[in-house]
């Protein structure tokens, strides 16, 4: 190959290569990784039969041609003979099929050449699919041309592109076009470097699609790929290089030196897959599989399919097919359509409104299911609630009435709380009800398909018994009084009148009636029977299509309109021509009279008028009444207007005789429809002796109402007219004649006489089938349903319901062709070589061929080989394939014979391959070789590259690559992390959620599911195919740990089900929180006793939400309050502007805040002591002082002097350190360091003998305190008393001090307890008084309620009464209405009123305790002032002693900060300041114990006051029920005068019913 075309050829893999669709060795793993090529090459290889040109040299015989260049050469002129293709017995010749490339050493022997002198000459390359295609290089033997363009077809030659244009002056040969150079990479110019007349031979053009000097920023884009698309490559060349000798000399030698010659030409390109397939496969196998050659078939990948990839598979719908681009495969999504339906459709309607998500619509969804996804119920079903989407019974059927239910019975598809819908509830029409709709309302019958379900009963209220149902429910006829008939029970019965109120709704006649007419009754003798009816004045009409005519008349049918009257009667028109004529029979007239002759007429052409003229001719064939009229009558009548005409003149017909009545048309050819024989009503004697009734008849236009084919509605003067004219014509009324086989019953329609007509039935009598219907039948007539293309009308024999066919059509709808045809509706003889003589009635494709042929026109053998035109008799020779057709081993479905060779080729069968088919091809194993043995397919379940013969082993047919992700010795299973299908090729990557699915379930991002259904292993609460949502009733997926239970308030919320992020369940109004088991939100309280809302000022909240359970409002930083509208502690000003206080504030809040906190220890402190006594906190330390004592005392009575001193010191100042303890009220027991177990001392210098007696211990003998071995004279010990200071004195003081503070305390209580039962029992008695009187009030203005009620209903019937005495009245009705009245008893009698009265009385007299209430409360309040005023002056007696006790206080300090700088007096001191300390603090309990007496008093009076105050209350409601029963009183008096009004109005209306009664 020459440079350019190698440089050409590195640019074209370079672009691929840097595209990223370089191939791997897996080819499934690179279309997996985004976009995939197949590789390229010649186009031209292996499609040498598509390639043609317009010219080749000869042909159709030798050419002579000469070559300019060999002008020194001997031989300059040679032979072109191209009737058979080149070989070494043929080299002269030079047919297109030579410029494929072959890579021979001598391929400059041979080319293809056009003929001599053409110009125009085109080369084309018709390709059998979409190609990519990168660029062209032809090398030419002769001149470049001068002129040429390159173009192509991405439609199969339907529309053709210009690529490029080549010239050599491009101004010249194409004005206009462009010369460059490119500015885009799609730009289309003239090139003119490639068209220079030198050099003379292997010039080249070579052309570039995408050219290199453009970088191509997106080659996947939809421009880039569509420039590159082909299916037609087209070379025109256009002009000739000559060297000028031909302008001067026209012979045709010049010419031979002139033509277009081609050595080669390359088309490089590969098969164009849209990025889907990274190789190709033939398209047909017949076109060969030349080494080189680029198939043409792509081997789809991304669940793509087509010849190009350029579709999705069947059920990979849901998303648009797109090419694939780069790392997007763009690949196509299976549908989802529940399990419901195998196949789907993509929708662009429905991938937009998704939002780009899903497009996949499913087809034919079954289970009564139906949606984009099958996820819905079908009209009539609705969704089972308890079952999965995808269980085939998920849809049940409605069991709706459809007579009563609304759209035919549709129920509720599924249940929708919010919207009120209930899966499988039944919507009624609004007058039937029912579960089912299956029942009519009262007041209403007839379930039927109409709009309202059920007809409202028409009864007469006159004539229907009163109560209950008005009419049957399933026929509506009323149920009727005595005597009254009718279906509404509107009438009286025969012999009766007056349909009243009475019981029996009418009255019996005086007398008889003395006129009967035939079938004829009613009162005015206006009704007929049933079965009869009464003549319209056109009654007798006579079709036009029923008359005689000649052959120039032709019958037009004509279909019913569907939404109007139609203006013609019949089956249609008689279309009558100029000058034609039409003969009516007429022999039925009823009476001997003057008639009016009508003809009725629809105009061809729509004007305002029409010039119209007539001529009558009328032929008698007896004469008799009408004697006077001529024998020929002739009429000529012109019209301009209308659509119907009629004789100037009346007409004498006789009964009983025959006429014929012949009509010509002189001028415009109208559709004629009808003659109408019309009574002249003013020769009867119903007319002729009365004026005023032929006045009344032409004043309301009744005969003008007849005479057009359309009738607007009757009057009901016309109809009582024509009535009368019917029975005088008939002495009667005529019967019904209705075809029991067309009509619904025997009876028809009083007022003309038509029948009621089943479907598509016609005419007076309903026995014919209206056009364009047929076979009359107990149902009705059928639809003739012809074909519009193959009839040439729409209408059919009213017998058999053939149509009329055009020439060619056949059947009885003439629906397709004859036997032998095909191409309805333009039928031609099937071509099928005489092997034949059926084929396909649409395609024309030959079946059955015969003499062992096939093909479309039987023109090929089948497993033979000959000429298959030549038709039967053995012309076919068997293909030995190997053996031949009938042998066991015959592998090949045909054969050819090479004319030129006579070799043999043989077509083997899918599955073998070889020169005789006698191996196995790729993707078949087996021995074909032996007898018997076969080639069947590998058994990989389509896993595998079929192209590929390592694919599979070709003896054992073990799979060995298996593609699509699935593995196994048959590719049956899918690989790990997939599941599927392996033998649908449907395995799938696990798409499992790693929230969702279990830890087992997912490692190192890698997650495996089940291998058949895809179901991930999920955590607990997850659910899912993938695990990616939370079952019913939980949430909160995105935790990790599996979703948790909603635990919805079974009551306060709508369901059990809540928000799958946030938890939130669906609450009921005025419930909230989560769960629903709060108050709703801005409420706090109890939800199930009462919900508050939240009163917070807005101005200092930090959420509009308070407290649930307290209603305590969220303040922001420096407000406080429950209501978050005062400023907090810490803060000062004015509410909102609060400004933090100083910073000393925190210093002193510190120090408050832990007096607070003792402050509250003391008050817990006090309650204790409430419960259990002074001394109880002190029992153990005083049990132990009287036991210190007690020891002391006898062992200085018993051995004052054995006893070691250490042992009496150790003693005494443990009782000095309980003593003191007791006296400060210390709370922490703890013993002296000195103390020890065995009283022994172990520091014995540490301490000072302490004064036990009162007595100086060194003082010599017993003083007046005693001492120490000190007897009184009653010769007891004697240690302290009165006046003394010992350690003895003032432990017994203290002891009495506090038992006697503990009385007292215990009698103050005694006494607030007694002052606080009395409180209670007073405000128990003010509740009792409150609820007397309460009860007392209610009956009262109940009894006042009810007092008016019956005065305004009074009133009423009296207004009533005297209304219906002032109108007109029978007196059946003023009777009945008195029986009523009569009937009347008033609500309350004058007893019962006394009777409530006393009543009142009596629950009056009941609250006289409201005085003994107030006297005892009297008492009470007097004692409550009493001792509020003491609580005062106690109250203030305290705060003087707490003055003075902080006084001493202050000294207390002083003096303890003096005992550092005095220490030879500190024990002295520190006694002092140790019994002040206790004094303190006994003052400090006590002005607290009447702090609390006094708030216990404060209260106890507040709540005496609110007594007074409630006992007041009481008294105001005494004087309103006074005043309220002094009211009542005067509306009893009221209603006693109305009642005596109402017995006199009665006894009125009583007389006058007398009187009436007597008159009548």
């Amino acid at each position: 190959m020459r440079a350019p075309f190698a440089a050409l050829g590195v640019f074209v893999l370079g672009w691929v290569t840097g595209s990223g669709n370089s191939q791997g060795p897996d080819l499934g793993d690179v279309c997996a990784r985004g976009s995939c090529y197949p590789a390229t090459g010649d186009l031209l290889i292996g499609r040498a039969h598509r390639l043609t040109a317009s010219s080749t040299c000869g042909l159709s015989g030798p050419e002579r041609f000469c070559i300019v260049s060999h002008l020194q050469e001997t031989q300059k002129c040679f032979e072109c003979d191209s009737r058979e293709n080149y070989n070494k017995n043929h080299l002269n010749s030079h047919n297109i099929e030579n410029v494929v490339t072959t890579f021979t050493p001598d391929r400059l022997v041979t080319w293809w050449q056009s003929e001599n002198g053409v110009e125009n000459v085109t080369i084309q390359l018709d390709l059998e699919a979409e190609f990519h295609f990168t660029h062209l290089i032809m090398t030419f033997k002769t001149f470049r041309p001068a002129a040429m363009v390159i173009e192509r077809s991405m439609d199969n030659g339907n529309t053709w592109e210009v690529y490029r244009y080549f010239a050599y002056d491009c101004a010249t040969s194409f004005p206009g076009v462009s010369r460059g150079p490119l500015t885009k990479v799609d730009d289309i110019i003239c090139d003119g470097r490639y068209s220079d007349i030198e050099p003379s031979t292997q010039g080249e053009v070579i052309f570039r699609v995408l050219d290199p000097a453009f970088e191509i920023a997106d080659p996947y884009s939809t421009r880039i790929q569509n420039l590159l698309k082909i299916t037609n490559l087209r070379v025109r060349m256009e002009r000739l290089h000559t060297m000028g000798d031909n302008l001067l000399d026209s012979r045709e030698q010049l010419k031979e030196k002139y033509y277009y010659a081609l050595y080669d030409m390359v088309v490089r390109g590969n098969c164009f897959c849209y990025g889907h397939a990274s190789k190709c496969a033939p398209t047909d196998w017949s076109e060969g599989d030349a080494e080189g050659m680029v198939h043409g078939k792509c081997v789809c990948n991304h669940f793509t399919t087509g010849l190009n990839c350029e579709k999705c598979q069947d059920f990979y719908q849901d998303l648009p097919w797109r090419p694939a681009r780069g790392r997007n495969t763009n690949a196509c999504k299976r549908c989802e359509c529940n399990q419901h339906a195998s196949t789907c459709h993509f929708d662009m309607a429905m991938y937009l409104a998704s939002r780009n998500i899903s497009g996949g619509v499913c087809d034919d969804c079954q289970h009564n299911t139906m949606g984009q996804h099958c996820e819905l119920c079908k009209p009539f079903y609705y969704q089972h609630p308890e079952r999965d989407i995808r269980d085939p019974e998920i849809c049940e059927q409605c069991d709706c009435d459809p007579r009563g239910s609304l759209h035919g019975g549709v129920c509720d598809a599924v249940t929708d709380v919010p919207k009120g819908q209930i899966a499988g509830q039944c919507h009624c029409k609004p007058n039937v009800e029912g579960e089912r709709c299956s029942e009519c309302r009262q007041g209403y019958y007839g379930l039927s398909q109409s709009e309202q379900g059920c007809q409202q009963c028409t009864c007469s209220p006159l004539g229907t018994i009163p109560g209950g149902r008005p009419c049957d429910t399933e026929t509506g006829n009323c149920f009727c009084k005595r005597f009254v008939t009718g279906r509404n029970c509107e009438q009286c019965l025969p012999q009766h009148w007056g349909l009243s109120n009475d019981m029996d709704g009418c009255r019996p006649c005086d007398s008889e009636p003395t006129l009967q007419s035939t079938h004829i009754f009613g009162r005015r003798c206006d009704q007929v029977e049933s079965g009869f009816y009464f003549i319209s004045l056109d009654h007798y009409t006579y079709e036009a299509e029923e008359a005689r005519f000649g052959p120039g008349v032709t019958v037009v049918p004509r279909t019913p309109p569907v939404n109007r009257e139609p203006t013609w009667t019949g089956i249609g028109f008689a279309k009558v021509p100029e000058g034609e004529k039409m003969e009516f029979s007429i022999d039925n007239t009823p009476k001997s009279m003057e008639y009016e002759l009508l003809i009725r007429y629809e105009p061809q052409i729509m004007l305002f008028y029409v010039n119209l003229c007539f001529l009558w001719q009328i032929y008698f064939t007896l004469v008799s009444m009408c004697i006077v009229n001529m024998i020929l009558f002739l009429a000529d009548l012109c019209v301009f207007f209308g659509r119907y005409v009629s004789l100037p003149w009346p007409v004498c017909f006789d009964r009983g005789q025959n006429y014929t009545v012949e009509l010509s048309l002189v001028r415009t050819v109208p559709f004629a429809l009808q003659m109408v024989l019309m009574p002249r009503v003013n020769s009867l004697d119903l007319f002729s002796g009365s004026q005023f009734d032929l006045d009344m008849f032409e004043r309301y236009r009744c005969l003008e109402h007849s005479r057009s084919v359309v009738k607007a509605r009757t009057t009901d003067i016309c109809r009582d007219y024509v009535f009368s004219l019917s029975a005088v014509l008939h002495q009667g009324t005529m019967e019904c004649v209705c075809d029991p086989t067309g009509s619904y019953s025997s009876i028809c329609d009083p007022d003309g006489g038509q029948c009621q007509c089943r479907t598509n039935v016609m005419g007076r009598s309903c026995n014919s089938c209206s056009p364009g219907y047929f076979l009359l039948g107990p149902s009705g007539c059928k639809s003739c349903e012809c074909d519009p293309q193959g009839a040439e009308h729409p209408f059919c024999h009213e017998s058999t319901g053939q149509c009329t066919c055009v020439p060619g059509a056949y059947g009885r709808q003439c629906a397709h062709c004859l036997p032998s045809h095909w191409g309805f509706p333009h039928c031609q003889p099937c071509q099928c070589n005489g092997h034949t003589e059926l084929c396909h009635p649409h395609t024309g494709e030959c079946q059955g061929c015969k003499g062992h042929t096939t093909g479309h026109n039987c023109e090929r053998s089948r497993g033979y080989f000959g000429d298959a035109l030549l038709g039967t008799g053995g012309q076919c020779r068997p293909c030995l394939c190997p053996e031949g057709p009938g042998s066991r081993r015959q592998f090949a479905e045909g054969c050819f014979q090479d004319l030129r060779s006579q070799k043999i080729s043989c077509v083997c069968s899918p599955g073998y391959r070889g020169s005789r088919c006698d191996e196995c091809a790729p993707g078949f194993y087996g021995n074909p070789n032996v007898p018997g043995g076969r080639c069947q397919p590998c058994q990989c379940n389509g896993n595998i590259d079929t192209l590929d013969p390592e694919a599979c082993d070709s003896r054992t047919g073990t799979c060995r690559k298996c593609l699509y992700h699935t593995q196994g010795t048959a590719c049956q299973y899918c690989k790990r992390g997939y599941y599927g299908d392996a033998r649908l090729q449907s395995c799938r990557r696990c798409m499992c959620n790693e929230i969702g699915t279990a830890s087992h379930g997912c490692l190192d991002g890698e997650c495996v599911c089940d291998g058949a259904t895809g179901q991930c292993p999920c955590r607990p609460g997850v659910v899912g195919q993938n695990c990616d949502q939370c079952a019913s009733e939980m949430w909160n997926f995105e935790s990790g740990d599996g979703c948790q239970f909603c635990q919805c308030h079974p009551v306060h919320s709508y369901g059990s089900s809540c928000n799958l992020l946030s938890g939130q369940c669906s609450c009921k109004p005025g419930f909230g929180g989560r769960t629903c088991d709060e108050c709703r939100e801005l409420f706090w309280g109890n939800p199930e006793i009462k919900c508050h809302a939240c009163d917070c000022d807005p101005r200092g909240i930090a959420s509009e939400q308070c407290n649930k359970m307290t209603g305590d409002c969220v303040c922001v930083e420096g407000v406080a309050g429950r209501r978050c509208d005062t400023c907090g502690r810490g803060y000062t000003g004015e509410f909102p502007n609060c400004e933090p206080c100083h910073q000393c504030f925190s210093s002193w809040n510190i120090v408050v805040s832990e007096l607070t906190n003792h402050t509250q220890y003391l008050l817990q402190l006090v309650d204790n002591i409430k419960v259990s006594g002074v001394t109880a906190p002190y029992k153990v330390t005083i049990d132990s002082l009287e036991k210190s004592v007690s020891e002391l005392t006898t062992i200085l009575e018993h051995d004052p002097i054995s006893e070691p001193l250490t042992h009496t010191k150790l003693l005494l100042q443990d009782a000095t350190y309980v003593q003191t303890n007791t006296h400060t009220h210390t709370h922490t027991h703890t013993w002296p360091p000195v103390f020890v177990q065995a009283g022994l001392c172990t520091c014995r210098d540490c301490f000072t003998f302490w004064d036990v007696c009162g007595d100086s211990q060194d003082t010599e003998g017993c003083g007046p305190c005693g001492g120490i071995g000190c007897q009184s004279e009653d010769r007891q010990s004697h240690c302290g008393g009165e006046g003394c200071g010992g350690v003895l004195t003032t432990a017994k003081d203290a002891l009495t001090k506090t038992k006697d503070f503990d009385r007292e305390i215990t009698q103050g209580l005694e006494e607030v307890h007694k002052l606080n039962k009395m409180v209670t029992e007073a405000r128990i008695r003010a509740d009792i008084a409150r609820n007397s009187a309460h009860d007392v009030i209610l009956k009262a203005i109940q009894s006042k309620e009810r007092v008016e009620l019956n005065n305004q209903e009074l009133r009423e019937l009296i207004q009533q009464i005297r209304d219906f005495l002032t109108n007109g009245t029978n007196p059946n009705t003023i009777d009945a209405l008195a029986n009523e009245v009569l009937k009347i008893r008033l609500p309350v009698s004058s007893s019962e009123l006394k009777s409530l009265t006393s009543d009142i009385r009596e629950s009056v007299s009941g609250l006289t305790r409201v005085e003994d209430v107030l006297s005892q409360s009297a008492d009470h309040i007097a004692r409550a002032q009493n001792l509020l005023r003491s609580a005062k002056e106690a109250s203030e007696h305290a705060t003087d002693i707490k003055n003075q006790a902080d006084q001493v206080k202050e000294a207390l300090e002083e003096s303890e900060r003096a005992q550092s700088a005095v220490s030879n007096v500190t024990q002295q001191t520190k006694t002092v300041i140790e019994s002040t300390n206790a004094q303190l603090t006994s003052v400090s309990v006590l002005d607290y114990r009447i702090q609390r007496k006094g708030h216990n008093v404060i209260v106890f009076a507040l709540n005496v006051m609110c007594v007074c105050v409630y006992v007041c209350f009481c008294a105001e409601l005494e004087r309103s029920y006074a005043v309220n029963q002094k009211i009542l009183e005067e509306k009893s008096q009221d209603l006693e005068v109305l009642e005596n009004e109402a017995q006199e109005l009665l006894q009125e209306i009583s007389q006058k019913v007398s009187v009436y009664s007597t008159c009548a």
